[in-house]
């Protein structure tokens, strides 16, 4: 048979991507015999073609611009469900987020959603009614915040290897619209590309649907998203230069608006200040505690910051300088926890009804979620929360009312460590307080390893981007639902297999239409009911 040795590799790329990676390792296996290796033995013409093949692939991907093609599946498709059990039945929660005059619509404006980091929708999600998955493709960029303006277009903060770059991306097609890049990200400030967050991880919409963006060279630069007309279009409306005010060994981490309009930041070695955006004077009030999180900010004027040591609320005092309303200490641990950005809190506050804020702590060798008094910063209660020796958070609580969701990411220290099938210890909890008393009310098995969960106050599910451990060496990611008031899982949809699939700390998103999105480290990824 003329083509014998190709359709054999063709056999084992089938197997490969029906079985998954353990194929590779019969095939190499197969590869000690000596009569097998004698008779795979290709000819030049052969490595040619081959050669050729893929270099013509990759040209093709290089041409074609981002989102038009799908994000290129995994290996494992029949060893993995693509659905797990069954469309759910809305049961709306009764919680009212106070609206930031200075921000977007609530669930529109950043990566928590709202001024309060509340990280709660008041519109449905997906209720998992023959959930559809389509992906789009960016190359290896990834959109680690998105909001939406008020025409419903995706505005995306993203980033490569090489620095961040702004999309406007059309929701449907989930191509870009209009792109700008941002400066380069440089040295790293000592963190590995994985862990950077210096100017590309947070941003946030304003009122006026203008982002308002920190880049890697100590600016705020304040971005309007659309012309005139309403199209699509990037334009710096204002620049502030922060660099009398963050050296250039320190980086701008996040910022948010107070209730009267100031644009506060923080930077990664524990500068807080604001600028005046009429007058573009600038402020700062050295921490000295490294931050790694964004925060939030009250109704009563309060910015809630967490250092890697402390727990801060801040203000402005009479002389319009940024000043310490009080300060209170937790356990930040003994260590460094892997599944974690630095060593301490891995939270951004999350403030809640009746004058509350929540955070976790680092203790060992449990951590806690904690409740603090706004008012004076007291210690009000915690609670420990998943197994001895493997607890740690690096992502933002849920609010759900009386109390809040928190997502277990110990135990993962970068893309590699969820390759082949493996996992973290995961798990998701709930910690509800009332009369001053906390207590853990359910414990999830699902493993989220970074997955920025959301919830819908609307139908009552809280969505984690899951990964299943998997003998056959399978990279399986999922969309799940999560009953908020049981911790039930509802139901799972399988997004995609692979690497490029990892979410790795982007957030869930959900569109005011019900549509759901992901970003991976590869694209995009929307999950919708079928209509």
């Amino acid at each position: 048979m003329r083509f014998q040795r190709s359709l054999a590799l063709l056999g084992v790329a089938l197997l490969y991507f029906a079985l998954g990676p353990i194929v590779v390792f019969v095939a190499v296996g197969a590869l000690f015999v000596p009569r097998v290796r004698h008779w795979l033995r290709p000819t030049w013409r052969v490595v040619g073609t081959w050669v050729g093949t893929i270099l013509a692939l990759v040209a093709v991907v290089v041409v074609i611009p981002d989102g038009w093609l799908p994000i290129p599946p995994g290996p494992g498709l029949l060893v993995t469900p693509a659905y797990v059990g069954r469309p759910a039945t809305a049961h709306p929660i009764d919680v009212q987020m106070p609206q930031h005059p200075g921000l977007a619509r609530n669930g529109a404006s950043s990566m928590h959603n709202d001024g309060w980091a509340s990280d709660a929708y008041s519109w449905s999600g997906p209720l998992g009614e023959s959930p559809e998955v389509d992906t789009a493709w960016y190359g290896l960029e990834e959109c680690a915040t998105l909001a939406f303006d008020s025409d419903e277009r995706l505005i995306a903060l993203c980033g490569d290897l090489s620095g961040p770059v702004l999309h406007v991306i059309d929701p449907e097609s989930m191509r870009p619209l209009a792109t700008k890049d941002l400066p380069n990200r440089g040295d790293g400030h000592g963190k590995k590309p994985w862990e950077n967050l210096c100017a590309g991880a947070y941003f946030y919409l304003d009122s006026s649907d203008r982002a308002v963006v920190a880049t890697t060279d100590r600016h705020i630069l304040v971005i309007g998203t659309h012309d005139a007309d309403g199209n699509p279009d990037l334009t710096t409306d204002k620049s502030f230069d922060l660099s009398a005010q963050v050296p250039a060994d320190d980086c701008l981490i996040a910022l948010m608006p107070d209730w009267l309009g100031r644009i506060w930041y923080v930077t990664q070695n524990g500068r807080a200040g604001f600028v005046l955006p009429d007058s573009g004077e600038a402020t700062v009030l050295d921490l000295g505690e490294e931050v790694a999180n964004s925060f939030a900010v009250g109704k009563d004027g309060g910015v809630y910051i967490v250092t890697v040591d402390a727990f801060y609320k801040l203000g402005a005092d009479g002389a319009n300088k940024p000043t310490v309303t009080w300060r209170s200490t937790y356990d930040r641990g003994t260590q460094k926890k892997p599944g974690q950005l630095s060593q301490g809190s891995g939270t951004t506050p999350t403030l809640m009804p009746g004058g509350l804020v929540a955070i976790t702590d680092n203790a060992d060798p449990r951590m806690h979620v904690q409740f603090y008094d706004v008012t004076d910063g007291k210690l009000v209660c915690q609670a420990a929360v998943f197994g001895d020796g493997e607890s740690a958070s690096d992502n933002s609580l849920v609010s759900v009312g009386d109390g809040v969701i928190v997502e277990n990411n110990y135990g993962y220290s970068g893309p590699l460590r969820t390759l082949l099938g493996r996992t973290t210890p995961g798990g998701l909890a709930r910690v509800d307080i009332s009369r001053g008393e906390c207590a853990v009310s359910w414990t999830s098995d699902e493993v989220a390893p970074t997955s920025v969960a959301k919830v819908s106050l609307a139908n009552g599910l809280v969505y984690a981007y899951t990964k299943r451990h998997s003998w056959w060496g399978v990279n399986a990611w999922y969309l799940t639902a999560v009953d908020a008031r049981t911790g039930r899982t509802v139901w799972a949809v399988r997004t995609g297999l692979g690497t490029l699939f990892n979410n790795h700390y982007s957030a869930i998103t959900i569109a005011p239409n019900g549509s759901l999105y992901v970003a991976t480290l590869a694209g995009m990824v929307r999950v919708r009911d079928r209509a």
